[in-house]
């Protein structure tokens, strides 16, 4: 007779006690087992999710899998036919606590494959460095994956929430994210959603200690454009549209050079000042073999992406612009094809507060340090991501990834992540959620920002 089939109450206790430990080891060393971990974040870099046409299909067919295999609840919204955002959700014990929401896009930017050494989409792990190639490495699928590989060591080892966490799997952040985040904010779905505190991207960092964002720069993308009469090629005239539109490059050339001397003189960082760079020039008549070489145009373009920081002064850029840069009086106009406000619904600056003022900010510098991990002083992000269309709605979000001794890649040729970095990261996740779904509120009511 087997110890476990006896009648005797003690003995099947101690069996069935026995059992769930064998179970939860087994299950802890799996979710610890180093190459399979990896083996799923080269599956899902391998799915290509480049812009203009990314398999968004595919990525999410692959996103809903992992929930399935982690018993989290999962449902696909699609608020623009083709583009599907998934949202997971392990539910807490306390469902009226304001919730945690790990967001992150699966799209990505797309690549100049000859100019990498290996395929942007192969995922190629180098056995020498521990390197992995591919797009999106970076920026930003790794978070979304490490996100659910916390959750996997979590339910491992036993954890319970206490406040329901969501997990977002959000399309098009990488062409303004309008289909993507700006209509889930705006959705029924999320308001019912109770979120309290929005973890999002952040960007690697070249040293030891990991970055943190608490704003970022508001993209402005500016069209200025010159108008005058054309002339022959030979002929010497006053206001033409390209000497107007010449003179504004020349202007606007200096201002950037004034920001980047604060930058260079470690006065401000890249952050904290107006960036401006130009994108495209547009001018000139074609002709079957290029341009017409005798004649001066009658209009001439220059497009301008410039980043403006939630401490920027909105009005006096305004100003510049209408008076310096484009100014009337030389035949010129302009037009902006996004401008992003540098405040909020309420009017105020569009910033997460990184002091004792938010719970959610001590909170994660708690879980940093349990994590054996150190962070560097917190930054306004150089660009813009999706976490903006949150924090213009007034909720906390702070930009993350979980990347040290690594170089700045995103969007470059040869983006890769190392894979201890890429483990070590979970770690890192492992302790902010766990620390973020523990946090009880101590007085509650009915407004759940009150809590910040």
């Amino acid at each position: 007779m087997s110890f476990c089939s006896g009648k005797h109450g003690y003995y099947q206790d101690l069996c069935v006690f026995l059992i769930t430990l064998i179970l939860i080891v087994t299950a802890t060393t799996a979710a610890e087992d180093p190459s399979t971990i990896l083996s799923r974040f080269q599956q899902y870099l391998q799915i290509n999710t480049a812009q203009p046409h990314p398999n968004y299909y595919e990525a999410a067919e692959f996103i809903i899998s992992q929930a399935k295999l982690l018993s989290l609840e999962s449902q696909t919204l699609e608020f623009v036919k083709g583009k599907p955002l998934i949202l997971l959700k392990w539910p807490g014990n306390d469902p009226t606590l304001p919730s945690i929401l790990l967001n992150s896009h699966t799209d990505v930017v797309p690549s100049e494959h000859h100019k990498w050494t290996h395929p942007p989409f192969s995922a190629h792990l180098d056995s020498t460095t521990g390197n992995i190639f591919a797009r999106g490495s970076q920026d930003m699928k790794c978070v979304g994956l490490q996100y659910l590989e916390a959750i996997r060591k979590l339910k491992a080892s036993g954890f319970r929430p206490l406040r329901t966490l969501y997990l977002s799997f959000l399309p098009d952040e990488e062409i303004g994210g309008n289909d993507g985040a700006g209509k889930f904010v705006d959705s029924d779905v999320f308001a019912k959603m109770n979120v309290g505190i929005v973890l999002d991207e952040g960007l690697a960092s070249p040293t030891d200690n990991y970055r943190a964002f608490y704003g970022e720069r508001s993209p402005w993308w500016l069209v200025v454009k010159a108008v005058g009469a054309p002339g022959h090629g030979a002929k010497l005239y006053d206001n033409t549209a390209m000497e107007n539109l010449l003179k504004s490059i020349e202007i606007i050339r200096r201002f950037r050079a004034a920001q980047f001397d604060l930058v260079k003189a470690g006065q401000k960082a890249e952050g904290e000042v107006i960036s401006v760079n130009m994108v495209f020039l547009k001018a000139g008549t074609p002709s079957p073999s290029g341009f017409v070489m005798n004649l001066q145009p009658s209009e001439a373009q220059a497009g301008f992406d410039i980043r403006v920081p939630p401490t920027a002064d909105q009005a006096s850029l305004e100003r510049r612009i209408a008076d310096e840069w484009a100014p009337a009086s030389r035949n010129m106009t302009f037009e902006f094809k996004q401008k992003v406000s540098v405040n909020d619904k309420f009017g105020r600056p569009v910033v997460t507060a990184v002091d004792s003022s938010n719970i959610w900010w001590a909170l994660f510098e708690e879980a940093i340090i349990k994590a054996n991990a150190r962070l560097g002083k917190p930054e306004i992000f150089p660009a813009s991501t999706d976490a903006r269309y949150f924090r213009e709605r007034g909720l906390p979000a702070i930009g993350f990834s979980p990347m040290a001794n690594t170089p700045i890649l995103l969007h470059d040729h040869n983006e890769f992540l190392n894979k201890d970095e890429y483990l070590k990261g979970i770690d890192v996740y492992e302790s902010i959620i766990k620390t973020y779904a523990s946090y009880i509120q101590y007085q509650r009511d009915d407004a759940s920002r009150e809590e910040l």
